[in-house]
């Protein structure tokens, strides 16, 4: 039997060069130092990825580099979502047939207006089309980004009609309530909250694990968390990480996460965005690296 996914699989933030393209090999180094820093897994191509801001052929791109780079498939949980089904398809069977642990499942998400059965027949569709490689699938549930998200009821009919390919959530819906009703009505399903705000929580009531923007900075912190939740210490391991989270998403997340990794890695080509994103200003850069979080933060890995 696969196992299940559980753990931390940090969605990876992408670096672009000069001209504004990938930076294949600083993002590799990068994925190469979540893994060493106790990421389970990598989240590749996700909103943190800045993936809806790149094409199809560069997504298969930063797959292959990862394969390139002799990082095994089964670390990899690509997003493959898409407007145009299409796209969806190509990404979702590549992953398949890489050997993708799962894949990260957003709606079709310009249209704010479609239904639960057209969501469905969405994702029935996708499945069909990727074929004998479709892989697992995770949804991805952000509404506030996407306009539109996975209910309860269309969860359950994906489950029931897919068991052994609809495996698991990503919640980024950023209420525990939400996280936990999911939990509570699909025993065995990977639940993940998107963030590490109220995951001590979320563990306790039988989340899988954690796949959070700001992992991309505090990997080592999310993953005490994650090996000690039983244990004495844990509401403070769990107050350090909304520490943490809290200075990088008042200035903006990719911008602020970009600025913290610019200066961990002392590589200013981190500072750069995909537009329609920008760098991070030099005052809000200013603000988030003095923050107490953040400098604690930079000395413990400099260590």
């Amino acid at each position: 039997m696969t196992p299940a996914l559980t753990g931390l699989w940090p969605p990876v933030a992408t670096p672009f060069g000069a001209n504004g393209e990938v930076d294949l090999a600083r993002l590799v180094r990068h994925s190469k130092t979540l893994l060493a820093d106790g990421a389970h897994g990598l989240a590749l191509l996700g909103t943190t990825s800045e993936a809806n801001s790149l094409t199809v052929d560069e997504r298969r791109k930063v797959i292959d580099a990862h394969l390139e780079a002799g990082i095994d498939a089964a670390h990899f949980l690509p997003g493959t979502g898409a407007c145009a089904i299409g796209d969806a398809v190509a990404l979702t069977r590549y992953a398949g047939e890489v050997g993708a642990a799962a894949v990260l499942l957003l709606p079709p998400f310009y249209y704010k207006n479609a239904t639960d059965e057209g969501l469905y027949a969405f994702v029935s569709k996708v499945i069909e089309r990727a074929g004998a490689q479709a892989p697992r699938i995770m949804l991805y549930h952000i509404p506030q980004m996407a306009g539109l998200g996975w209910s309860i009821e269309l969860i359950g009919r994906l489950k029931a009609a897919f068991p052994e390919i609809v495996v698991g959530i990503k919640d980024s819906a950023g209420k525990y309530d939400h996280t936990a009703a999911l939990i509570e009505a699909f025993p065995g399903f990977s639940v993940f909250p998107g963030a590490e705000v109220y995951l001590l929580k979320a563990l306790r009531a039988g989340a899988a694990g954690c796949i959070s923007a700001s992992a991309n900075i505090n990997a080592r912190g999310i993953r005490g968390l994650l090996d000690r939740w039983q244990g004495p210490g844990a509401e403070a391991l769990q107050e350090e990480l909304i520490a943490v989270r809290k200075a990088v998403e008042s200035h903006g997340m990719i911008p602020s996460l970009k600025a913290v990794l610019a200066e961990r890695y002392r590589d200013p080509v981190w500072l750069a965005a995909r537009l329609p994103l920008l760098p991070i200003t030099e005052e809000a850069r200013a603000a988030v690296l003095a923050d107490p979080a953040i400098t604690g933060l930079l000395e413990a890995v400099a260590t």
